[in-house]
């Protein structure tokens, strides 16, 4: 007869299912991972630049499902003229987000809802404070080698 003298011991649950993400603390399973872009990224919409930065975000986020990737582009490197809404919606891993639409030269709308940001994130989510995203099926996206 022979014995197994190895312990079986139980993994307590951490609430970190991914290392390097940030988790809902309400429900751990909905997490994101943000990460800093390598690359030139360029938003623009029927030839005209929106927003050119070196220092975009990528976010990947998975809660009831995997969602699409985001990319973050600091509000500094935004070149478009937008109208903030009074929309608002909450997301328990981000926080508030606020809406905009893209404006003509004119200042009359030209597209709504063209992208999103989140002014005041939850503190876990800091990283997103003073950037925005754009709708990707509104916009071209462009990344290229610094």
């Amino acid at each position: 007869m022979t014995t197994d003298n190895r312990q079986k011991t139980a993994h307590p649950q951490s609430g970190t299912l991914v290392s390097g993400a940030i988790h809902n603390p309400a429900e751990p399973r909905h997490f994101m991972r943000v990460r800093q872009i390598a690359r030139r990224v360029k938003i623009s919409r029927a030839g005209t630049i929106l927003a050119d930065s070196t220092r975009a975000l990528r976010l990947l986020e998975a809660g009831r499902d995997l969602y699409d990737p985001a990319l973050y582009i600091p509000l500094d490197d935004v070149t478009a003229s937008l109208h903030q809404k009074e929309q608002t919606t909450h997301c328990p891993l981000k926080g508030d987000a606020v809406y905009f639409d893209l404006l003509n030269a004119d200042g009359s709308p030209d597209l709504t809802d063209i992208a999103w940001s989140y002014p005041t994130p939850l503190p876990h989510a800091e990283i997103l404070s003073g950037f925005i995203s754009f709708h990707p099926d509104k916009v071209s996206i462009e990344e290229s080698p610094l």
